[in-house]
Order: structure tokens, then sequence, then C-alpha cells
């Protein structure tokens, strides 16, 4: 089943340099770039993205961070693109995430570990729409 799923390359990434590497990475596991924006976030905006976990600890530091530097996203499709682009990103932690993964090869820490991908399609739907319309 043909899906779309938003993809992120966090602060941390482009900071480090790495989107070209990311980029050919999703290209070589067969996504499709519909949509493609360098943007900073404001705090405002990384808020609103992120809102689903404003009752948790970490929120404010990852809106912190989510606002600290210029991000890339991404809408990509793909035959089951969210769980494709969830396994190639690893586990959110990059200690636990499996050999070979984004999140492993790039993450330094549960929240600066390289990349964001929507969970669900009712997520997907959510978050292509706040960055893609």
């Amino acid at each position: 089943m043909v899906e779309r799923t938003l993809a992120i390359i966090k602060p941390d990434a482009v900071k480090k340099r790495v989107v070209g590497r990311i980029i050919q990475r999703i290209e070589d596991e067969g996504f499709e770039i519909l949509g493609l924006k360098m943007l900073h976030l404001s705090k405002e905006d990384a808020r609103k993205f992120y809102y689903v976990h404003q009752d948790k600890p970490f929120y404010e530091s990852l809106t912190d961070f989510m606002s600290s530097g210029r991000v890339v996203v991404l809408l990509l499709e793909k035959d089951n693109a969210i769980k494709h682009w969830r396994e190639v990103m690893g586990a959110t932690d990059p200690a636990q995430a499996k050999p070979g993964t984004l999140r492993r090869q790039f993450g330094f820490s549960v929240e600066r570990n390289a990349v964001h991908g929507s969970d669900s399609p009712q997520t997907a739907e959510f978050e292509i729409a706040f960055f893609f319309g």
C-alpha cells in the first residue's frame, strides 16, 4: 500500500553536515521525495508541532532543541512508507538502535537522534499538513 510520511532531519544532523548522506539513504531505500524544505522552526512552531507531548517532562527541552537550528523536512512516499521509514531510522535511543540505522549512525541521545518520522497514518496526515499544507 502506497503511503506518505513525514521525515525531519533534526538540527543536530544539519549541524553535523550529514543531510546529504541521510537524503542519499532515503533515496537508496526507494522512497520518492515529494517535498523538501530547509527551515528554522520558531519555538512557537515547535510547540505546535509537538503538542501531543505537551504533558511530558521532555516537552520543553524537545521544543528548545527543535527550534535551536535549521531542519530539513521531507514528504516521502513509498509502499508501507511509515513502517519502512521507522525501520530505517531505528530506535529513538541511538544506543538501542540496530546497526545500520540512521539513529545509530548519526544520533547522539534520545533527543538528539538525527531524524524524526511519523508514527501512524493519522500522525503523518497532521505532520504533512503542518509543513506542506
